[in-house]
């Protein structure tokens, strides 16, 4: 068969350490790939590159559409953007997938049944990126969901539970508190879960659901996540399993994948050949399935199962009385080679029967317009030590042609009208207009109209959020006390 081309990142810390292994693992066990190796990472960003990675590197990505990637480290300080985060939005790796298994007695773990894979969507949440320091005192986060990305990654979901035969798909959101963002994604979640009557579904607040996962994993099969909550609770899996330091994790898109170890460069353990290399390994055995190489992944993967069983484990996992011999990077490598065609005889084996890519192409259904309706603006201010009834007063002053101040909150709480004094302040205020026409709209015109009366009064308004209803229905919060 023809070899497939890979892109290679050694990245920093024990990451060429941590690849080498990997590598050398991949080699003996008949990896059919042609690797090519780019340079990522800290010496790129202390090279005056702020995103870490070259136009060279990107080409390279471009051509092999996998990259295999060791761990980074990004520099201290402001002006550098996350590389892994970069990576997976600009190639549109939307899924990443962190399956987080014990291997009972070997590996210490307080849940010697669990076997749990994370579905964590990879590119919308908080993880746009999107900050602004508004105030003195306030700085703001924008949480984005989309309805395709919530889709898409509800979609993959259930396929990777049908492709890998999963009995359950559950949903972690916070939709009590953010019923617009958390909502959409658990709605868009139960529309999906219609599709697949084969598999159980079910939806957990993501506070409890952290909860029981963490006492009780077994109850869970796949767990479907926005960015954040998953990033989170997959490392927690991770290490409730036995050590995140095992874990890998793949990321995939329509036209590329990447695959890594969860964990990060340790650059305290750097050069000394302690590293375990067992996180980048499962990365790369799951891209082994992904580019239909099923039998090489399992032989690789029964290989490390059974030097788990035999007591080779490094410093990490070392566990009286079953691990029966400390070693480092290289001789743990070693170790699995030596047992390349070999099985487990007391932890299950794997079988990859068929690549995990075999799932069909994810479709995202269309969009449909709704009618929208513009009734009202948030108008955001930055006051300092302002009092929210001398702040309401002017509000009102600038209501006309065709809005009216309704109310005034700080932090989401109202303050104005008849706010309680006992209610802490800072200097960022939300002015909230309504229409005041017939219709029960306003137009952009009135919009401007009134930030110019805004400026004209030298008020320092800093954002606005438009107030719409879509399909006739609110598509706004309502402040807390509204």
């Amino acid at each position: 068969m023809k070899n497939v081309p890979i892109t290679v990142a050694h990245g920093d810390g024990i990451g060429p350490e941590i690849m080498a292994a990997s590598l050398e693992i991949l080699k003996e066990a008949g990896a059919r790939i042609d690797v090519e190796t780019i340079e990522i990472g800290e010496r790129v960003y202390l090279s005056g590159n702020t995103a870490g990675i070259s136009d060279s590197s990107w080409e390279s990505l471009r051509r092999t559409r996998v990259f295999l990637k060791a761990p980074i480290t990004t520099p201290q300080g402001g002006g550098y953007k996350s590389l892994n985060v970069t990576v997976r939005k600009t190639l549109g790796l939307y899924a990443n997938i962190r399956p987080c298994v014990a291997y009972h007695p070997f590996i210490e773990t307080k849940h010697p049944t669990m076997d749990v894979t994370i579905v964590r969507e990879n590119e919308e949440d908080t993880y746009a990126g999107i900050e602004h320091q508004q105030t003195d005192e306030v700085t703001q986060c924008l949480k984005l969901i989309s309805r395709p990305g919530s889709e898409r990654i509800a979609r993959y979901g259930f396929e990777f539970a049908r492709a890998h035969h999963r009995k359950k798909v559950t949903c972690f959101t916070k939709d009590n508190i953010m019923k617009i963002t958390d909502g959409l994604f658990h709605r868009v979640f139960d529309q999906i879960a219609k599709e697949y009557p084969d598999i159980e579904n079910e939806h957990w607040i993501v506070d409890i659901g952290a909860a029981k996962l963490a006492d009780t994993p077994e109850v869970f099969d796949v767990i479907v996540m926005p960015n954040l909550y998953g990033d989170i609770l997959s490392d927690v899996a991770a290490q409730i399993a036995g050590s995140v330091g095992l874990a890998g994790s793949a990321n995939i898109g329509i036209d590329f994948a990447m695959f890594e170890a969860i964990h990060g460069s340790a650059p305290r353990r750097a050069g000394q050949n302690l590293a375990n290399p067992s996180g980048l390994l499962h990365g790369a055995i799951m891209m082994l399935v992904h580019i239909n190489q099923g039998d090489i992944a399992e032989r690789i993967h029964n290989a490390w199962l059974r030097t788990i069983e035999d007591g080779i484990h490094t410093y990490d996992v070392y566990n009286e009385p079953y691990s029966k011999e400390k070693v480092g990077t290289k001789e743990f490598a070693k170790a699995v080679c030596q047992r390349l065609g070999k099985l487990p005889e007391k932890l299950k084996p794997v079988k990859y029967a068929t690549s995990a890519d075999a799932m069909k192409q994810i479709q995202i259904s269309p969009t449909i317009p709704a009618k929208k309706d513009l009734v009202g603006i948030d108008v955001f201010v930055h006051a300092f030590q302002a009092k929210p009834d001398e702040l309401g007063a002017k509000m009102k002053k600038l209501s006309g042609e065709g809005v009216k101040i309704k109310m005034v909150t700080n932090r989401g709480v109202k303050v104005w009208p008849d706010g309680f004094p006992e209610t802490f302040c800072t200097d960022h205020w939300r002015c909230r207009f309504i229409a005041d026409t017939p219709t029960g709209t306003i137009n952009h015109q009135q919009v401007a109209s009134l930030i110019k009366r805004f400026a004209d009064a030298g008020i320092d308004f800093i954002k606005t959020e438009h107030l719409c209803h879509f399909d006739g229905k609110p598509a706004y919060s309502l402040g807390q006390g509204e």
